[in-house]
């Protein structure tokens, strides 16, 4: 981009910004000399209008309802690849060949079983905590078990590192919610797929063999893929952050799931579900609708509208997909929250209120009520969404790891605080 923007200041002064251009999306101008040039900063609360790195991972076109992994389509993704194909085209940048994909399936295979040790770290957590508060604590120990990839500055060391919080994600979720219902830990399977595995550990147990269903595990494998990376989201910007302090990934990986807790990041589609048995019927479908455009009301409609979309999510199209092939296999056509959802959707699609303010269905939306139909409880649903995400958190901190310009992230602030002041003797104090 051969652009240069000019910035006047009220005292006279002005600075060049240059401008650069990615692939694709809008350019930006570069600020990075504006402090050191003119003393003054930006100031952007939530960074909506500030790019702050480059990547060419993941890439959002939130008019369009656009998502790319490396260029791909995520429909094409969901369609024509699995999970870990995606995992491979991630962390490597192009998709896998037949021999690639065999010898990538087998290394994550075989770095599937967590150390020993480690399963007894449960034994530190009442049964009844929550789900992600073990899985937050699980994840950061795993640099105390696993020290011998630590060292950010040697490649080797990352890809085993990416590896092995890959392949052990699945095995420590379930073991979260194994402890958390009382039941015996399953140990992973080489002989299943990602997904399958997946399955195995959180609903098999030892008194009979675990019976796969080709139907439910596409749909867990799809789950996975389409929750596998989203840009510079909160998370994944927190993940940059703590390892531009040169954190171990581990340790940035937990501090992407703390994050991933918030409920205005992972707890989406909870809150969908929720909202939806709330209502309990479709005859109440009217009258929540009602509520919801009364703003004094206090109704709110979970699972629509999107930070970044202003279209429809292509993500939820192909949940929807799966929803129907999920509670189509499980005999659950009829099912009342499913009908609710699809009450809602006509609704949203149709309404010029909702239509006009672009609150489409998005992912979380219709996840929810997946994962409900698979026998996954509410409490493990933003478990799961950081199973599928760290892959995205890995490749992200690889790629900042990697750049040569990296430097430890250092936002600035408007300071509105009291000015300089003396302290008084404490006999002065009123």
């Amino acid at each position: 981009m051969d652009k240069i923007a000019t910035l006047k200041l009220p005292d006279g002064k002005t600075i060049e910004l240059p401008g650069m251009s990615g692939t694709l999306g809008p350019d930006v101008y570069d600020v990075r000399s504006l402090y050191g040039k003119t003393g003054v900063f930006t100031y952007d609360p939530g960074f909506m209008s500030t790019a702050a790195c480059t990547s060419d991972i993941t890439y959002i076109d939130g008019d369009a309802g656009i998502l790319l992994y490396r260029g791909y389509p995520i429909e094409q993704l969901a369609e024509k690849c699995d999970y870990l194909e995606v995992c491979y085209l991630l962390l490597n940048g192009e998709l896998p060949n037949k021999a690639q994909k065999v010898d990538f399936d087998f290394t994550v295979t075989r770095h599937t079983m967590v150390h020993e040790q480690l399963s007894r770290f449960y034994q530190g957590f009442r049964r009844d905590s929550h789900p992600m508060a073990v899985l937050l604590g699980v994840v950061g120990a795993m640099a105390a078990f696993y020290h011998d990839s630590l060292d950010i500055n040697n490649p080797e060391h990352r890809k085993v590192s990416a590896f092995r919080l890959i392949a052990k994600l699945p095995t420590i979720v379930a073991m979260s919610y194994k402890y958390s219902i009382g039941q015996p830990f399953m140990y992973p399977r080489n002989d299943l797929s990602y997904a399958a595995n997946f399955m195995h550990m959180m609903f098999g147990v030892p008194a009979e063999d675990y019976k796969v269903n080709p139907v439910l595990v596409r749909a867990m494998d799809r789950i996975f893929t389409l929750h596998a990376d989203h840009e510079q989201n909160a998370s994944t910007s927190t993940v940059r952050l703590s390892g531009s302090s040169g954190a171990n990934p581990f340790a940035c990986i937990a501090a992407g799931i703390a994050t991933l807790w918030g409920p205005a990041h992972g707890g989406a589609n909870e809150a969908a579900l929720n909202m939806l048995e709330e209502i309990g019927d479709v005859s109440k479908v009217g009258a929540f609708i009602k509520d919801v455009k009364d703003k004094n009301s206090g109704a709110k409609l979970m699972g629509f509208g999107h930070r970044v979309y202003k279209n429809y999510d292509p993500r939820a199209k192909l949940m929807r997909e799966t929803c129907h092939e999920v509670l189509g296999e499980l005999g659950l056509k009829n099912d009342k929250i499913l009908a609710l959802a699809m009450a809602l959707e006509k609704i949203a699609l149709e309404d010029d209120y909702f239509v006009s303010r672009k609150l489409y269905p998005n992912v979380d939306f219709y996840s929810g009520i997946v994962q409900r139909a698979l026998g996954i409880p509410v409490s493990m649903f933003t478990c799961i969404f950081a199973l599928a995400r760290t892959v995205g958190w890995i490749s992200q901190w690889t790629e900042m790891i990697s750049d040569p310009g990296m430097k430890i992230g250092r936002p600035r602030q408007l300071y509105t605080g009291a000015g300089r002041r003396d302290v008084p003797a404490i006999i002065n104090r009123s």
